[in-house]
């Protein structure tokens, strides 16, 4: 009943062909052995009557005025021949009519329907010389429960409508979030291969120029490069295949590595083999930081460094400073090398990589070249990350 109610729904005309149908059908049920000389004629009229039914959604007003008007003319009709007898079954067009303006005009063009109704309905009591009172009563109560029933029906359908836009948008805002995630993911996938696979493949290639400079006139030099490559590769490796790893399942805070003191001066002692002349200064407790905002500091240590071995020029010098204070975490690094050089020529994968990842954190983050020259790095990271 559900499925043929919706389906119904949406075709008006069928539901009110059919019940302009059934008034007529009353009309016909009417007449059936009826010895009036004037049968069919007022079956005509009957109708008539029964025919702008048809037609009461989509043209409520025309609708509900030619329905009236054949009700005047029934009333004149009777009025005219002087039979009082002639009964009409489909005048209940009139309740409907009233109902339809209720539901689909407004309250002001009802009550001026109403009224003429009311007017209407009088005429003929008059006519009929009938219970006045009596058939005031009832006409009353016919026209009030149509009033009712529309009052009624039109409030159900605005909640349904209401309730439809609402979910309508909590959709919407779900497919919204659920894109955002996707792209947030996206990028949180990308820096997190950028900063393990870009550091690691940088330090490589700076060992492997080294290397291949040093074999003829250097073979121990050369060998210790080829060293570092094997190590860093190793430890590369092992950190790809842990990322991945978490990337495989779903991100749990304890199970990010909890660098600290311990593992900045892990990276710091990784580039220092390599060639890079590192100052490192860690002030304050770091190894009780929470996991994101370690791993922060972390990767963007890595990337600093990382980025001075490759644009530092032929003597590279970093100083690295960690400082936690009692609401934060500040991070320098600043390139020493020599004047000329510069962070460029890369992708910008890394000071963009850099930046989201102090976005995420909450923090801001500073870069940019210094009056002499050398080439600064500076983040804040709020040691509690606000919801």
């Amino acid at each position: 009943m559900r499925r043929f109610s919706l389906w119904l729904r949406g075709k008006p005309m069928i539901a009110d062909g059919a019940l302009a149908l059934l008034f007529f059908a009353l009309e016909i049920v009417s007449y059936i052995g009826s010895e009036r000389e004037e049968h069919w004629p007022q079956l005509a009229l009957g109708f008539l009557i029964c025919l702008p039914v048809l037609w009461r959604r989509k043209y409520p007003r025309v609708s509900a005025v030619a329905i009236l008007l054949m009700s005047f003319t029934s009333t004149f009709l009777m009025w005219m021949s002087g039979n009082a007898s002639i009964e009409h079954p489909g005048l209940l067009a009139l309740g409907v009519a009233l109902y339809t303006l209720v539901m689909y005009v407004d309250r002001r063009t009802a009550a001026i329907y109403l009224g003429f109704l009311f007017v209407d309905s009088t005429l003929a009591m008059l006519v009929v010389r009938t219970d006045i009172v009596l058939d005031l009563i009832v006409t009353a109560m016919l026209f009030a429960l149509a009033w009712i029933s529309a009052e009624f029906v039109s409030a159900r359908r605005a909640y349904d409508e209401e309730v439809a836009a609402r979910l309508e948008v909590a959709e919407y805002d779900r497919d919204r979030r659920a894109e955002e995630a996707v792209a947030a993911e996206r990028t949180r996938i990308a820096r997190e291969l950028h900063d393990v696979v870009a550091h690691a493949v940088s330090v490589m290639i700076v060992q492997a120029d080294g290397a291949g400079y040093a074999v003829d006139t250097n073979p121990a030099l050369a060998k210790k490069a080829l060293g570092n490559i094997s190590s860093t590769g190793r430890d590369a490796l092992a950190e790809l295949r842990r990322t991945v790893s978490l990337l495989r399942t779903e991100v749990n805070n304890d199970a990010m590595p909890q660098h600290g003191s311990a593992g900045i001066a892990k990276v710091v002692e990784m580039m220092r083999a390599t060639g890079l002349s590192v100052r490192l200064e860690l002030t304050g407790e770091l190894d009780d930081i929470t996991p994101s905002v370690s791993l922060g500091i972390h990767r963007i240590v890595q990337e600093s460094l990382t980025n001075v071995l490759r644009h530092g020029g032929s003597s590279p010098k970093a100083r690295v400073t960690v400082r936690r204070t009692e609401t934060s975490v500040l991070v320098e690094v600043i390139d020493r090398g020599t004047a000329t050089s510069a962070f460029t020529g890369g992708s910008g994968n890394g000071l963009v990589g850099m930046r989201e990842r102090v976005a995420v954190l909450q923090g801001t983050l500073e870069t940019g070249r210094r009056p002499d020259g050398s080439w600064r790095v500076y983040a804040e990271l709020p040691l509690q990350i606000k919801d």
